[in-house]
């Protein structure tokens, strides 16, 4: 009854004006109070009706906002099995962690995202793509690190410049599989430098040496970036647009740059210049 008293209420208050507007005119003998009772009353009636409408888009806007900023709790409220409710709550935990990221502007991306990323951006870079690897195995046999260093020569064929830094211990240097994944990025084409892992840069700026030891990013145009995790996880690297962080890995970059060494060919191995 009350929802229907609701959507009439403006037929009631246009009735009461009318019938109070014929009692003037009728009845009293009042011709132009009757017509300001009327033409009053139908103002206030669409003034009432229009506010009545407000108010009730809004509740239900106020609703919807709110049923949505509480779903997860409500979601979480509904779980009455314990076991249940401590799953729920390790995956919570790991959901804060992920909007933390998301809040300082850097998606999380696993590892097929990652250098899908990675080959998009170097497809649509135009001047320079600098990155910093550890020297791992795979650059000729991996089907995800083969198509994202494909997508590399095809810039490096667009007159892109590739510089990329391989972080290693000395020892590694001799490898062969080392020596062929140097050997041949260089002969494609991609400024290849070295740097040793007990050369990397000291600075207070970035947390001491131990940040660069499992450093592993690119930086696409100065522009963007990707970052491995340099632990194992839900997700394995992260790409990020905000200039504040982008600023941040170029300084890195420019760090471990200094300290690095340019490589050349001696006797068929690949040796610091």
């Amino acid at each position: 009854m009350n929802k229907k008293i609701h959507s009439m209420a403006v037929f009631i208050e246009f009735l009461a004006g009318a019938l109070l507007a014929v009692f003037f005119h009728l009845v009293l003998n009042h011709a132009e109070v009757a017509y300001v009772i009327f033409g009053v009353g139908i103002l206030l009636s669409l003034a009432t009706w229009l506010l009545r409408e407000d108010i009730d888009r809004t509740k239900t806007e106020l609703s919807a906002h709110y049923y949505q900023a509480h779903e997860l709790t409500f979601a979480l409220n509904s779980i009455t099995d314990p076991e249940c409710n401590t799953k729920a709550g390790e995956l919570l935990e790991g959901m804060k962690k992920t909007i933390a990221l998301l809040q300082q502007g850097y998606v999380p991306l696993d590892e097929s995202e990652f250098y899908l990323k990675g080959a998009k951006y170097a497809e649509e870079s135009r001047f320079m793509v600098k990155a910093v690897d550890p020297i791992t195995a795979g650059w000729d046999s991996r089907g995800a690190l083969v198509n994202f260093y494909q997508s590399n020569l095809r810039a490096l064929e667009r007159g892109v410049q590739v510089k990329r830094i391989f972080v290693m211990n000395r020892d590694e240097l001799q490898a062969a599989d080392v020596q062929r994944v140097l050997a041949s990025q260089r002969r494609d084409g991609v400024d290849v430098r070295i740097v040793f892992r007990d050369e990397l840069p000291a600075t207070s700026d970035v947390g001491g040496r131990d940040a660069y030891r499992t450093c592993d990013f690119a930086l696409y145009d100065d522009k963007v970036i990707t970052e491995v995790f340099p632990q194992s996880g839900r997700f394995f690297g992260r790409k990020t647009r905000t200039p504040a962080e982008v600023a941040k890995y170029l300084r890195m970059f420019e760090l471990i740059e200094h300290d690095s060494h340019a490589v050349t060919e001696d006797n068929g191995l690949i040796v610091p210049a």
